[in-house]
């Protein structure tokens, strides 16, 4: 799985660059007060960790946000870190 995934970080980053855009960029969150930044590079990573058929489906979703120009990428950083930041956050909560 390892090779798998590291194809697909490494596709999805060449993507960017392709496009102008740094890895190194990153999104805010503001959680009650605390901001939290997270870089695509990390978005990208954490999504690596993922089985192999979601890494596809996020590359595909990062293709296709691609092909929408303007803020296509930004927003879909922002809904991946979202979802990130919520499953992290899930996991901390005791039920």
């Amino acid at each position: 799985m390892g090779s798998i995934s590291n194809n697909i970080s490494k596709e999805c980053k060449k993507l960017l660059l392709e496009e102008g855009i740094d890895s190194d960029s990153a999104v805010d969150f503001d959680v009650n007060g605390k901001v939290h930044t997270m870089s695509f590079e990390y978005i990208i990573d954490s999504f690596m960790r993922a089985s192999k058929e979601n890494q596809e489906v996020f590359l595909l979703a990062l293709k296709k946000s691609i092909s929408v120009k303007d803020m296509g990428v930004d927003k879909f950083f922002q809904s991946m870190g979202q979802l990130l930041l919520m499953t992290h956050l899930s996991e901390k909560i005791e039920v």
